[in-house]
């Protein structure tokens, strides 16, 4: 069973969405927040599998909570999927870069929302092509600085930079495994192994590390 921590100001959206999460064979709410403040302190009572977390709402707002939560080391295991609206794509790189594992706008339909929450407590990330467009989009708007932020790649073989780099382009496994002509098994080892050396939570964070680190550029 998927335990799920709804996060929305608005208390109609809450009622809403807790009706579709219970109304699933697999997932219970487990409690809603109406601040992100309240989203951190629930989340570190019950300790969800996944949060939904709306950006916009008193007191932190989504981003932040969405920060602290994914920074708290005895919430490892915690996933937050972002819910927002059509007119905020400025934030999905922020909420990305906080610690979300996925991005939906709220008005995708039922079924696309409790598989986002499926997929993102799995462990995987819900990063479509069109949010990673959106990154891209972001970077473009942004300075480049003169050289990549830091960050230690050392540790990652020649192979595992070209599957990174593939990643950060938005490719999904079975599409690196034909571009390089490996088996979708390998392809999803070298990505667990990326994964690890870099101490990140899921995909949606190695797209940001592809593009912080300048394995991907804009343009490419």
């Amino acid at each position: 069973m998927i335990r799920v921590l709804i996060a929305d100001d608005q208390a109609l959206l809450r009622g809403s969405f807790h009706v579709l999460v219970d109304s699933s064979d697999d997932c219970r709410t487990v409690g809603e927040a109406g601040t992100g403040a309240e989203a951190v302190r629930l989340a570190g009572e019950s300790k969800p599998d996944v949060v939904l977390m709306d950006i916009r709402m008193p007191e932190l707002d989504g981003i932040e909570a969405t920060r602290q939560i994914c920074g708290d080391p005895a919430l490892a295991e915690v996933r937050v999927l972002i819910l927002s609206t059509f007119g905020l794509d400025e934030y999905v790189y922020a909420s990305l870069r906080a610690g979300a594992s996925g991005f939906l706008v709220k008005d995708t339909p039922p079924a696309e929302l409790l598989r986002g929450i499926r997929v993102v407590a799995g462990g995987e990330a819900l990063l479509s092509p069109s949010v990673t467009q959106r990154l891209i989009a972001e970077f473009a708007r942004r300075p480049q600085p003169e050289r990549p932020i830091p960050r230690r790649l050392d540790g990652v073989t020649d192979r595992e930079r070209e599957v990174l780099t593939l990643v950060g382009r938005g490719m999904s496994n079975s599409e690196i495994a034909d571009h390089l002509a490996l088996s979708l098994a390998t392809v999803k080892t070298h990505v667990g192994r990326i994964l690890a050396k870099l101490d990140v939570r899921d995909r949606a964070q190695l797209v940001i590390v592809a593009y912080e680190t300048g394995l991907v550029t804009v343009g490419t």
